[in-house]
């Protein structure tokens, strides 16, 4: 059951929060974040001088999400705000959130990425505008850039520590391209295609030359003729991985699965392990 927002409860939530005690105040200088991968990103570049706040928790789909009254008061503590970009999330509440909290400043992570634009669907009682997709963050060369823009944020809030910041963004961006390295690699001897319920993975495909198959259309489940149409694409593609995600229902994957033989795999794109859980799956799309 989902809680109603109202001033009411805000106020509380600010009360309580001021007062310390079992809240979780945050210590020192705070930045939120939507989603874990920036959470990673943002804390390998901003070290200790920044505490890192997730507004999305570990098992919630940041389409449908909806802040609690404490989280909605806390953002007030925050100087900034990175924001993924487009995830339905920010759609649907950066205007409420910028409401509680008018001294946070935005800072939007794809900025300079060039986005993969999707047609508009409905996902549960959220309605998603067609436009640019959101999952930018699983993508190596997408993290680069994200990464870059973050150091620029950090030097816009603490210029006097750039050269710190200068230091630990090489140095994740070494890594970033290790992990791409990794991938590229482990690729070479991969399937071609995928199939996936929600389309996380499409600038994971665009970069490595994938073809993404989603299951659901349009945001909602697949009709039976739909389901028939995926079972065919599957076996014409040579679909060997099914991937599936916490977030979403995995009845219908269980059914293709069963008819074409193609193998289960559970992945985490949303974790904030990014470099592991991108070589994951990768790995994944290998012949066993």
């Amino acid at each position: 059951m989902k809680t109603t927002i109202t001033p009411s409860l805000i106020l509380l939530a600010i009360t309580l929060w001021a007062c310390g005690g079992q809240t979780g105040k945050p210590t020192g200088r705070t930045i939120t974040v939507t989603i874990e991968p920036q959470r990673y990103l943002a804390e390998a570049i901003a070290g200790e001088r920044f505490n890192i706040v997730c507004m999305v928790p570990k098992g919630s789909s940041p389409e449908t999400y909806d802040p609690t009254p404490r989280q909605l008061a806390a953002l007030a503590a925050s100087e900034a705000y990175f924001r993924i970009g487009h995830i339905g999330f920010e759609t649907a509440w950066m205007e409420k959130l910028m409401e509680n909290a008018p001294r946070t400043r935005i800072f939007d992570l794809s900025k300079g990425i060039e986005l993969i634009h999707q047609e508009g669907h409905r996902h549960g009682d959220h309605y998603h505008a067609g436009g640019a997709d959101p999952h930018i963050w699983n993508s190596a060369a997408n993290a680069k850039i994200m990464a870059n823009n973050i150091f620029r944020a950090l030097c816009t809030l603490d210029k006097s520590n750039e050269a710190y910041y200068a230091a630990r963004r090489d140095t994740l961006i070494n890594r970033i391209n290790e992990t791409d390295r990794i991938i590229f690699q482990t690729l070479k001897h991969a399937d071609h295609a995928f199939l996936i319920y929600h389309p996380t993975l499409s600038y994971f495909a665009r970069d490595y030359g994938l073809h993404q198959i989603c299951i659901e259309e349009d945001g909602k489940e697949p009709s039976s003729a739909q389901m028939k149409a995926l079972i065919e694409i599957s076996r014409y593609e040579e679909v060997r991985v099914i991937f599936l995600q916490p977030e979403f229902d995995r009845r219908n994957a269980e059914i293709i699965a069963k008819e074409t033989g193609a193998r289960l795999v559970s992945i985490d794109p949303l974790s904030y392990q990014w470099h592991e859980e991108m070589i994951r799956i990768a790995r994944s799309l290998t012949t066993p």
